[in-house]
């Protein structure tokens, strides 16, 4: 199989899964076959050295185990080895114990092999096979000779990926949790494109770069970015870092490093909880983070970094809403960005919709939004098409930041609107019915295109280009100032104007407040002071009522002072003494909102605030708020003013709303038209009835 290509091979390790229907699920086929394949790849990688590491192993007793690791790995020249006598092809030498020996067999691995095989669990699989009597014959598959994965025949480059396409098929297979998304091919090289593309210094003779992904799932986007690394430079030296909590995952993208043999550390743990890399900077970072999953799990601890380190920790910008932990990997990825004086970073995130604009001014989102952009980090956005993913059609956002902008960039944000930039895919995948097309097996080259009008960072930047077939042509850059993303949100006050009247029905509103019906409450325990209580606030329910009821009840006040003297005149009569929640109480139930009414004042003279009239503004932070209001708001309500105090700054990115184009409804004649031939349609065919 070795003149096949990695494609073939990947289908005919596939192929395997026909062994397994019925007993497994389409969707379950995956937990066997990664690892299998990975199994059978280092047990071919082992085979030319088995001897030489079992001949070294008497001397090795009693060693330290890392003195094992660095002598047997030595051997083998690979950072793994195994020390048992049996390899995959000796396992079907012994059927009734197969089962024993391969547990066996994998327990002889070096521990990261073993972790690796312990986090894909393995061992329910093996037991599950055994039962169905399927494990001698999916082995026995993984052995034929028509299945050669030793690094002869299949070099590290072809199994990465091979290994790749099994990954894909099993992920567009089994790819069923609510936000958890395995990024498309077409997407991350899309995203590698716009990272890397600006970068002067990959060309240089074996540079070293670092690219992290703290979502890192299989693996997928940091090969890709080492792949266009290298293409660039086949002398460069990309180190990758990873971190994931899916178990699966993490062995799955530990497996294809370590079949690549990449130079790559991936941690196992949550990114905020746990995070493998808290020393680390890096210089690329990319990830696809899961859309609109809560981070309550994670809450204690997020928060306790928020109000205790503040801006000394990842966090301290602000938090997003609970059900929605986007905006936390960004953060997360911020904090690990290299110093401008030590080169810098850049990063690229997937996001959906909700982190451009969810938040009002104030809450967690805007105030991260806020963060990012008077930094001058966001560099740009991207909107993809729809329909891009396997289990989701929603829409999708590629964010690139930095904090190396180019010159001709600072204090500016591009927007690209490539939602039209795809193709039909011949057969849909799950949700996922279209693709960007890359040049090769698609009609039109979307990512090249895309990652130029970036680079060409031209304001309504209009172009022709494909999509699905058709030409279309639309504005597909526009160029901002940051403040143009930010706002003032102004509080806009009225006075409060009420009249007040002694009437029997607004007397009888007292019976549905708080303050009045608690003068008929007791919180004694005595059972008869409890009631002796009750009785005396129920007899002075009474007076207070018929001290409102001997007022004249044909008087309209619209003035409150006034209204309060008669007030305290007719209390005074009746030798009642009321406290400021009683007498409070009594103004509430005798008072109605009046536009004919005087406006109320506090102590010191000052206009009170009606909170039903109440209103909010958002004022662009390029416009002066006092400019907006005369203009804006004085000419509507003359009486208003602003409440400063509760002015707050706020950031959104309406990057749809930028590029709308209004499509006017069509004329009512052509509507009229097909209304007449759809009713002449619909009697030609009552007439055969």
């Amino acid at each position: 199989m070795a003149t096949q290509s990695h494609s073939q091979i990947a289908s005919f390790i596939w192929s395997i899964c026909n062994l397994l229907r019925g007993p497994y699920k389409r969707n379950e086929y995956r937990k066997v076959i990664l690892p299998f394949t990975v199994l059978r790849r280092f047990d071919c990688i082992l085979v030319p050295t088995k001897d030489r590491v079992l001949a070294e192993l008497p001397n090795l007793w009693g060693k330290s185990d890392n003195v094992i690791k660095e002598s047997l790995n030595r051997i083998t020249g690979v950072p793994f080895y195994n020390k048992s006598r049996l390899d995959m092809k000796k396992l079907l030498d012994d059927t009734d114990n197969i089962a024993i020996n391969l547990q066996s067999y994998i327990n002889d691995f070096s521990p990261n092999v073993q972790k690796i095989i312990e986090y894909f669990a393995f061992s329910e699989q093996i037991a599950r096979l055994q039962e169905a009597n399927l494990l001698y014959l999916v082995i026995k598959d993984f052995v034929d000779d028509k299945l050669d994965l030793s690094p002869q025949a299949v070099d590290n480059m072809q199994m990465g990926l091979i290994f790749e396409e099994l990954i894909r098929i099993g992920a567009e297979q089994a790819n069923e949790e609510a936000g958890e998304h395995f990024t498309p091919r077409e997407v991350i090289k899309l995203m590698v494109n716009l990272l890397l593309s600006p970068e002067v210094d990959l060309a240089k003779s074996h540079v070293v770069k670092t690219i992290f992904d703290p979502a890192c799932g299989t693996g997928g986007m940091l090969t890709a970015a080492e792949t266009y690394i290298k293409e660039l430079n086949r002398d460069a030296k990309p180190h990758l870092f990873g971190q994931d909590w899916n178990k699966e995952s993490y062995a799955v993208c530990c497996s294809d490093m370590l079949i690549k043999g990449e130079n790559a550390q991936v941690h196992y743990g949550c990114s905020f909880e746990q995070d493998g890399f808290s020393s680390h900077k890096f210089d690329y970072m990319l990830a696809n983070p899961p859309f609109g999953v809560e981070w309550k799990k994670q809450q204690k601890s997020i928060t306790d970094e928020h109000e205790k380190l503040g801006f000394g920790g990842r966090f301290g910008a602000g938090l997003p809403r609970i059900n929605d932990g986007s905006l936390l990997f960004l953060m997360h990825m911020i904090s690990k960005m290299r110093a401008v004086e030590e080169g810098g970073s850049r990063i690229g995130i997937v996001f959906n919709g909700s982190p451009l604009f969810t938040g009002d001014a104030g809450s967690g989102e805007s105030n991260i939004r806020r963060w990012i952009i008077e930094n001058d980090w966001l560099e740009a956005i991207v909107a993809m098409p729809d329909q891009l993913f396997y289990n989701t059609g929603i829409s999708t956002y590629i964010w690139i930041i930095t904090n190396k902008k180019e010159t001709h960039r600072k204090g500016k944000i591009q927007l690209i609107d490539a939602r039209q930039f795809y193709n039909k895919m011949k057969k849909s995948l799950g949700n996922k019915r279209n693709i960007i097309g890359d040049g090769e097996d698609n009609r039109f080259d979307h990512i090249s295109l895309i990652t130029r009008i970036h680079s060409d960072f031209i304001h309504n930047q209009e172009l022709e280009f494909e999509c699905n077939g058709e030409i279309r042509k639309a504005t597909v850059s526009k160029i901002f100032d940051n403040a143009d993303f930010g706002y003032s949100k102004i509080v806009v006050e009225r006075p409060l104007r009420l009249n007040f009247q002694a009437s029997e029905e607004r007397i009888s509103k007292l019976d549905g407040i708080t303050a009045f019906t608690k003068l008929a409450e007791s919180k004694k325990k005595d059972p008869l002071e409890k009631q002796r209580e009750i009785e005396a606030g129920k007899a002075l329910q009474q007076r207070i009522k018929a001290a409102l009821g001997s007022m004249d009840a044909s008087v309209m006040h619209r003035n409150r002072e006034q209204f309060q003297k008669a007030l305290k005149q007719s209390l005074l009569q009746h030798r009642l003494s009321l406290s400021a929640p009683e007498l409070k109480a009594i103004l509430e139930a005798l008072s109605e909102r009046d536009e004919s009414g005087d406006i109320c004042t506090d102590s010191k003279g000052r206009p009170e605030a009606d909170t039903e009239l109440r209103d909010t503004e958002n004022v662009p932070l390029k416009e002066e708020i006092e400019t907006y209001f005369q203009r804006e708001v004085l000419p509507h309500v003359p009486d208003a003013w602003i409440d400063h105090s509760k002015t707050k700054i706020g950031y959104e990115i309406p990057l749809n709303r930028h590029f709308y184009v209004y499509q006017p409804p069509r004329a009512l004649e052509e509507i009229e038209a097909e209304m007449k031939a759809l009713e002449r349609e619909i009697a030609k065919l009552l007439e055969g009835i």
